[in-house]
Parts: structure tokens; sequence; C-alpha cells
């Protein structure tokens, strides 16, 4: 299985991927000026930047490759040298440099660089949610290897947010409610909803892009043992017995796992994971501390990304962009009925 590709304005990304080094993994582009958003100036994609990811195999070699082409790009941080910022990548925040506003093809870009390590880590086990989180959401795939191991971790991403929403919804619900929950993800405990996002990103994600998403989840929800799902009707209806939960539970990815353990688990008592994860398969509150325990693996990867982004770049992109952010948020509540 690979993530659904979309066709439309094949050459127009094909122009922006050949202005870079092309030993990708895989590169894909994300965010309102890709797929529509309610209540968002679609009919103006110009004015929205265009977000892209690359994973690359090798970050030194990427990157010493495209300062040569692409050297304005980068803040100050090219006077270092491609190694530098290859560490910079990889050592701090979650994973990923990008450098944005950048002018291409009468539109500005914004794209981030991981190593396909650092995604596959991210991708199985939610270190830091920061890309895995994208990736729950319909992108546009651009460019994709033939790895096995790479498309594995893809799917797996995708059945881990399906797992990890089953625990924290109801017994029966919609798939409006099911997209909604896994569209949060990666925003729970994310300090940017609190100042510098529409606080109904979240939504406007979904409402319009229901297709879109029941292209990326429905064989996965088909073939998933813990849950009915009734297509036709839009329904699903999830076991919240124990032992239903309990299955699930052990099915996360090891870093919320971790991230359970330690919220439950009192000091002192060192309990194995498949106990604590039993106990909280009993508890009334169980969806809750899933929730906490993602919003604790955002937080940190959020904040750490965002104060390395002031570096990678520079202080007066890093204004514009705040800026850019605030005026989409203010949008955001003009559009909510008084």
């Amino acid at each position: 299985m690979t993530l659904p590709a979309l066709q439309k304005n094949s050459v127009f990304f094909r122009k922006i991927l050949s202005q870079f080094p092309q030993d990708f993994s895989l590169a894909f582009a994300y965010g309102s000026a890709v797929f529509s958003q309610n209540g968002s100036c679609q009919g103006q994609m110009g004015r929205n930047m265009l977000d892209f990811v690359f994973a690359v195999d090798d970050p030194v070699t990427w990157h010493t490759m495209n300062l040569m082409e692409n050297r304005k790009h980068y803040s100050f941080l090219r006077f270092l040298g491609p190694k530098h910022i290859s560490s910079i990548q990889s050592e701090c925040g979650a994973g990923v440099y990008y450098n944005t506003l950048i002018p291409a093809d009468d539109r500005l870009i914004k794209y981030g660089v991981i190593s396909t390590e650092a995604l596959m880590d991210d991708l199985l086990h939610w270190k830091t949610l920061y890309v895995a989180g994208r990736l729950h959401k319909p992108v546009r795939v651009l460019l994709q290897n033939e790895s096995g191991k790479l498309r594995s971790a893809l799917v797996g991403n995708l059945k881990s947010a399906v797992i990890a929403s089953f625990l924290m919804l109801p017994e029966s619900f919609s798939e409006e409610d099911l997209f909604l929950q896994i569209a949060g993800l990666s925003y729970s405990g994310d300090f940017r909803m609190v100042i510098g996002e529409d606080k109904a990103k979240v939504s406007n994600i979904v409402k319009d892009n229901m297709h879109d998403f029941r292209r990326l989840y429905s064989r996965i929800l088909q073939e998933c043992p813990q849950v009915v799902y009734k297509p036709q009707q839009g329904r699903l209806e999830v076991d919240k017995s124990p032992e239903g939960q309990f299955t699930q539970l052990m099915a996360l990815p090891r870093s919320l796992q971790q991230k359970i353990t330690v919220l439950v688990d009192r000091p002192g008592k060192n309990r194995d994971v498949e106990e604590i994860l039993l106990q909280v398969a009993q508890d009334p509150d169980c969806g809750s501390v899933v929730q906490q325990g993602i919003s604790s693996i955002v937080k940190t990867s959020s904040l750490t990304q965002s104060a390395k982004g002031i570096a990678t770049a520079g202080l007066f992109k890093t204004v514009s962009y705040s800026a850019r952010k605030l005026q989409k948020m203010w949008r955001g509540w003009r559009r909510k009925p008084s």
C-alpha cells in the first residue's frame, strides 16, 4: 500500500522540485495552499505559501548540493557549512531543517529537510510527531522511492493514528468524528494553537477534504479487527471493553506508550509497560491519559522546533512568517459567528 498521490498540477510541482538536489526518499507538499480548507482563500491560492517536506538519505551531501544551487535560501547559518547545518537539523528540535519564504515560480514556498532515518523513527515510534503528524492528514506526494520499509512505516503511522483516535472516541462515532480526532493529534499540546494559528484549523482541514481522508483511511478501517466500519452510513463502532482497549494500547507507538507510563506509574514502583497499560485499559479516563501522552510529545517538539526556526529562518523572515500566521489567526477570529 502507498499513500494516495494526487495528480493535479503535477507539472507545476515537478518544476518546483527540479530546483533542488534530487536524491529524495520522499517529497510531499501539504497545507492550505495544496488542499482546500473551509473558510480559507482558496480562490486566491497565490496568497498562501506552499509547504514542502523533503526526506533525504544523506543530509550532509544534500545540503552541500543545495548550498551550491540555492545558497540564498539559507540564513546566516549557511556560513557554517553543510556539516553544521546537518547537525542543527538532526540534533535540535524535531529533526527538520526549514528554509522559509523562498521565491519559486511566482510563489513563496517553505521546505523542510529531514533524514530518512529520522522520518522512519517518527513514523514508527512517534518520537516527535512533527512530520508523522503532518502525514496523518492528506498530503500531495510528489516523489516516493520504492523502499518497502518506508512504505510500511508510512502505512503504520496511519494505523497508529487510527488506534490512538479510537481510544479517545466513544463506542460509536461518525467518520467525521474520527477524521477530526486524527487531524487534531499533531496539534494537541502545540503552543502555536494558542497564538499563531486559526483556532478552527483542525475543523477547516477536515470539512473540505472528507474524500481525501477516506482515501487515506478506508482500507485500514475495513481491515481493522477492532472496529465495525459502515462506510455507507459513515458510522463506526469500536470495542471499548478493557480487553479491547488493552489491545489498542499495546499497538500504540513506543514513545506514546512511554509517555503514558510516566504519567501513570508512581515514582519508585518501576512496573513494566504491559502492566501499566493493563491498568490504563480499565480506567474510565483511558482516553484522557492517551491525550495527555500525545500532548506531551507535541508540546516538546513544537517548542524546540519553533526555537530552532528563529535561527534557520533568520530574524527578518521569522518576523515576517510570524506576522503571516497572526494574520491567518485574525481571519479565523473574524469568520466566527457572533
